[in-house]
């Protein structure tokens, strides 16, 4: 007979609770684990990135942007007068002399104004001579009276004394004596009256004269205009140099004061750099600048710095100190550097992809081996051209990655091959 043993079954059940009960466990251990596990790191190849390490000392701030060389002295010629343009004598490129004939224009109408403003002139100037020579006759005419009045006084006042002193002796009588007064009294304020005559028509003589060479020099100064009118139809340079343009053509038609041609000093030449607005802060005149030609490095200083911006960037003129390398010439294409200070004792890295100054940024740290790569904060200070200030998070040693990693933004870490 079978005896039913019921306590088998409890224990057997109670086993399989422990052992499922130990399984979930064991299951819930192991999620917690995998949830704490970090991201498998991407695998990066080390030749691909760019990094630097971080480094304490004297760290110089610069900025850098592109020029070109100009000459010190250019001369933009233009057109006195609306012409035609008949003959170009030179070419762009052609050295010149401050006379060297340039161009050729025609303008009919200028040459027949000069001839009649020199004829003009001419006739001012003859009738100016007659008038002085009439004025003068004049003059002398009044003069003469004024002599003869004055004899005519004189010999008055002769007989006058005369008589008096035989009035007195009773020799003749007294009115004889009074008749002779007046009339040398007469004859004397008749020379004042001549006297001040003289004067007023010297003044007025003068007044005359004087509105006549005025006159003639508003006519002197239009022959002038005139005269330079007819002579800039032979377009000359001006100054010794380089012919750089001649932005016209034969048989053109110019206006006044469109720009015929260009001359330039070779010899002396200047450096003109864009720098973007942002750095531009920091650039004062008298800063040193490096300026590479491509054909070597010469050395000058900031002599002027543009108030607008143009396309995003400030005109920076610079004075070269010293002697250029063969091959410049103007619009040749340069680099220029400007130091902007030196920094003593700071942390310093080479500037990173999308590193501004003033800002946190997340970097790639590398640790010891140097097989992991690390995200961490970092702040960053003043900026140069390829170095940053390092304000916080990294240290002396460190080495960092400074390529772009946006592909990686959602990593921490980065595995280096």
């Amino acid at each position: 007979m079978d005896i039913q043993r019921n306590d088998l079954k409890q224990k057997k059940r109670r086993r399989q609770a422990i052992w499922l009960g130990a399984g979930i466990a064991a299951l819930a251990l192991a999620g917690i684990a995998i949830a704490r596990l970090e991201p498998a790191a991407p695998g990066v190849d080390r030749n691909s990135l760019w990094m630097d390490t971080v480094k304490r000392g004297e760290m110089l701030r610069e900025v850098r942007g592109p020029g070109v060389l100009v000459p010190k002295e250019i001369r933009w010629i233009a057109a006195e007068t609306s012409a035609r343009v008949e003959r170009i004598v030179v070419r762009p490129g052609a050295t010149v002399e401050p006379d060297t004939v340039i161009l050729e224009l025609s303008n009919p109408e200028v040459v027949d104004l000069q001839l009649g403003a020199r004829s003009a002139l001419v006739a001012a100037e003859a009738d100016y001579t007659a008038r002085q020579m009439s004025l003068e006759s004049q003059l002398l005419d009044q003069r003469a009276n004024l002599a003869g009045v004055e004899a005519e006084y004189e010999s008055a006042r002769l007989q006058a004394e005369a008589e008096g002193e035989l009035a007195e002796k009773g020799i003749i009588p007294a009115i004889q004596f009074r008749r002779s007064q007046l009339t040398a009294e007469q004859l004397k304020l008749r020379v004042g009256i001549e006297k001040e005559r003289i004067a007023k028509f010297e003044r007025t003589l003068d007044a005359q004269l004087a509105a006549d060479r005025a006159r003639i020099d508003q006519l002197r100064n239009a022959a002038d205009l005139r005269k330079r009118q007819a002579e800039g139809l032979r377009v000359r340079a001006g100054i010794a140099g380089v012919l750089q343009q001649v932005p016209v053509q034969e048989g053109q038609q110019v206006g006044p004061g469109v720009n015929l041609a260009r001359v330039a000093r070779p010899g002396e030449l200047m450096a003109e750099l864009r720098i973007a607005e942002t750095q531009v802060k920091d650039v004062v005149i008298g800063q040193a600048v490096r300026v590479d030609t491509r054909n070597g490095v010469v050395p000058g200083r900031v002599t002027r710095i543009d108030p607008a911006v143009l396309n995003g960037s400030v005109l920076v003129d610079v004075e070269l100190e010293g002697e250029l390398p063969a091959g410049a010439r103007p619009d040749l294409s340069i680099d220029g550097t400007i130091e902007i200070e030196r920094l003593s004792d700071v942390l310093y890295v080479g500037r990173p992809a999308y590193g501004q100054p003033e800002s946190q940024v997340r970097l790639f740290r590398l640790d010891r081996e140097g097989n992991i790569a690390r995200r961490v904060p970092v702040r960053l200070g003043r900026a140069s051209v390829s170095l940053i200030e390092v304000v916080e998070g990294l240290q002396p040693g460190d080495q960092i990655i400074l390529s772009d990693t946006s592909q990686w933004e959602e990593f921490d870490r980065l595995k280096l091959q």
